[in-house]
């Protein structure tokens, strides 16, 4: 019992020790694994993907992804250094490459590194969808999501091994903790923790595309062609992303507020 305590105390300390201030929300998030280790092994993992893969050059959608790319960084490093977060990027390394898929999909890596499949073009539609979603994928990359989750990741796992010790030499609680354990921490904890970041970073590429002189409702229209893809999509609750029609609510309300933060840096018209 006292190894058990010493784990809990343990636990405590490592979360209120390893924090940092998201720029955007001004809240306090988990930083168990430093980007100092992150960002490299997100270069070196980016630069192998693009080595497996048919990268898409001197085309017309690989130069509208560069050029939508630039304006998003450019509109994220204008925002932070407006907000007192001057040399918040010193670390990051921008690119921004199309990939030859037909799956619906586009990421970016801790440090600016950015892939867009071809299989989602014909659902962004035009450049101020494309914005839409560059934007949301470097969200998760400027608000730290992969180094919470990581952290999170970390934390489930010691939680796990402190209930086990804890139950030492009895085998069959030890079982029912474990299927209680990963059930619980997963959909009560992890789940919705997944779906947080997706609503996060869904507001701060609103304000990033808006910034980027995109308009912000381009975003609800994507996710209405989106949802038109959709077949036999997870329950809400049992999914990393919200639903569609959820998405679809909360980036309407926010336009408005987009848009407002983007005429405080002289932003006054929005491309469609």
């Amino acid at each position: 019992m006292k190894f058990t305590k010493s784990i809990a105390i343990l636990l405590l300390g490592m979360v209120v020790v390893a924090c940092s201030t998201n720029p955007f929300t001004g809240k306090q998030t988990l930083a168990l694994v430093p980007n100092s280790q992150i960002l490299p092994m997100a270069f070196q993992q980016y630069n192998e993907f693009l080595s497996e893969h048919k990268v898409v050059n001197n085309t017309a959608d690989a130069r509208m992804v560069k050029s939508v790319g630039q304006k998003i960084a450019t509109a994220a490093e204008r925002y932070l250094n407006a907000n007192g977060y001057a040399g918040y990027l010193k670390d990051y390394r921008w690119e921004y490459n199309l990939v030859q898929s037909p799956d619906i999909n586009a990421w970016c890596m801790p440090g600016g590194k950015i892939v867009v499949y071809t299989g989602i073009l014909p659902i962004t539609s035009n450049e101020a969808g494309l914005a839409a979603v560059m934007g949301h994928e470097v969200a998760h990359a400027l608000a730290n999501h992969g180094q919470q989750r990581m952290s999170a990741a970390q934390l489930q796992q010691l939680g796990a091994v402190a209930g086990n010790i804890a139950l030492a030499g009895d085998a069959e609680n030890q079982q029912i903790f474990n299927t209680a354990y990963g059930l619980g921490s997963n959909l009560g904890v992890m789940l919705p923790f997944s779906r947080s970041h997706e609503t996060e970073a869904d507001r701060i590429g609103l304000t990033l595309m808006a910034i980027a002189g995109y308009d912000p409702a381009a975003a609800a229209q994507l996710w209405q062609r989106m949802q038109a893809q959709e077949n036999g999509a997870p329950l809400e609750f049992l999914s990393t992303h919200p639903a569609s029609s959820t998405r679809i609510q909360n980036i309407q309300a926010w336009v408005p507020e987009a848009k407002a933060e983007a005429r405080k840096f002289g932003v006054t018209s929005f491309k469609r």
